[in-house]
């Protein structure tokens, strides 16, 4: 649609100038980065326990037989992390792929997506272990999800309807599937361990651990590419709030409805404890490797609901959560490093000596750690002024990747 500008005579001719009467400005929608930063920085809450809880060496806080509320809820909080990370990462892919041709999607999907898995191997491993020999290798979110990249590099020369239709397979379909393993430490085995069921498997000196089978993740980045269209310039965004609502109200409900069938969805079954409190605990109790269809649904519905209620203008503090979901890699790599270094800090403080965080496998596992570690309010402190911390540095990044995004095509890989 134009309207018609008519201009002052200046050669004894009517000038008219055609404008558009709507102009299209590509903006960025921050509630994507919002939900993102603040996934990201819960995130931190996990992996801070991980290096500084007494407990963590002893239980896992899920167990309902130790736990307690506070605790399985610091767990819990987490647990919407990777799939919201995952999901939001399909959803960027589709905005990507937006302004390029699908060839070009295609190849920057499957070259970022090996980027990642090799950055998992040996940037990250490093960051876990500070073992340059890499003894133990854990395959994580990084790995599902430069794995799910990968597929996806496939996935995106389907039609939107055939996304979708895999999407909602893998998601709804892989826990047929929980039943079935393979034993020992063969090629088949380690195959399977990679679709869906994790495992440990020692090479020699080496030792793999694949925490995070990629099938069902893979059904979340399909699914995140799938809304992405969605967040295209042209469609409308109450229609869009409205889905992402509808998604996520349904989604919860759903999750409700089934577990409290208690027969599919999840291979962890929920039952009556020994209070309400605990009831409530063991329901919500689901779970993560691989991610349960009760799992996806108790995660991604929230987030939906979450995305369709903060479309609107940041504040002065949502803006600062929203550096952190503009910089994810950036500030996954560093937090890492930084957790892992001030653990080295903590372990002398309570007088151990520096080499105890030179790990061959996870630090929970470590026998020359034991009795270390602090108190659950000591965890969140040590959260607290590692989110402090990382701000600047994140800051910074997002603005020198703001004005160098064009001249360092590296960087979006970063």
């Amino acid at each position: 649609m134009y309207h018609s500008l008519i201009s002052t005579k200046t050669t004894g001719r009517t000038r008219v100038l055609r404008l558009p009467s709507k102009i299209h400005r590509k903006t960025r929608v921050e509630s994507i980065d919002l939900l993102r930063g603040a996934v990201m920085i819960i995130m931190a809450l996990d992996h801070v326990r991980h290096y500084f809880h007494r407990d963590a060496f002893s239980y896992e806080p899920t167990d309902l037989s130790q736990t307690n509320g506070l605790l399985f809820f610091t767990r819990f909080i987490t647990h919407y992390c990777a799939p919201i990370f995952i999901f939001l990462a399909g959803v960027s892919a589709y905005l990507y792929g937006a302004k390029r041709t699908r060839r070009e999607l295609t190849f920057y999907l499957f070259t970022r997506g090996v980027w990642l898995i090799l950055a998992e191997v040996l940037i990250i491993t490093l960051a876990n272990t500070f073992n340059p020999s890499y003894p133990f290798i854990n395959l994580q979110v990084i790995w599902a999800i430069g794995f799910s990249m990968i597929v996806l590099a496939a996935f995106v020369n389907l039609g939107m309807n055939w996304i979708l239709g895999l999407a909602l397979l893998l998601i709804a379909g892989h826990n047929l599937l929980d039943d079935f393993h393979v034993s020992g430490d063969g090629t088949f085995a380690f195959v399977w361990a990679l679709l869906h069921d994790p495992k440990v498997f020692e090479f020699g000196r080496f030792k793999v651990s694949v925490t995070y089978p990629v099938l069902p993740w893979i059904g979340i980045i399909a699914l995140g590419y799938f809304f992405g269209s969605f967040y295209h310039n042209h469609f409308d965004p109450p229609k869009r709030k409205k889905i992402l609502l509808f998604t996520g109200i349904i989604s919860v409900i759903l999750f409700i409805v089934l577990r409290t069938i208690n027969e599919y969805g999840d291979s962890a079954h929920w039952s009556l404890q020994k209070n309400f409190v605990f009831d409530i605990l063991s329901f919500l109790n689901v779970t993560k490797y691989p991610p349960s269809l009760l799992y996806i649904l108790a995660t991604l519905g929230p987030a939906m609901i979450f995305l369709a209620l903060t479309e609107s203008p940041l504040n002065r503090q949502t803006k600062r959560i929203a550096i952190f979901g503009r910089v994810p890699f950036f500030y996954y790599m560093i937090h890492l490093y930084m957790i892992h270094f001030l653990a080295i800090i903590g372990a002398m403080i309570l007088g151990y000596h520096w080499s105890v965080m030179i790990l061959s496998d996870k630090v929970n596992h470590s026998p020359q750690l034991a009795g270390y570690g602090f108190d659950l309010n000591m965890v969140y402190l040590i959260w607290a002024i590692l989110i402090l911390y990382l701000y600047p540095a994140c800051k910074w990044f997002d603005r020198y990747k703001r004005e160098h995004q064009s001249s360092r095509w590296w960087l979006t890989y970063l």
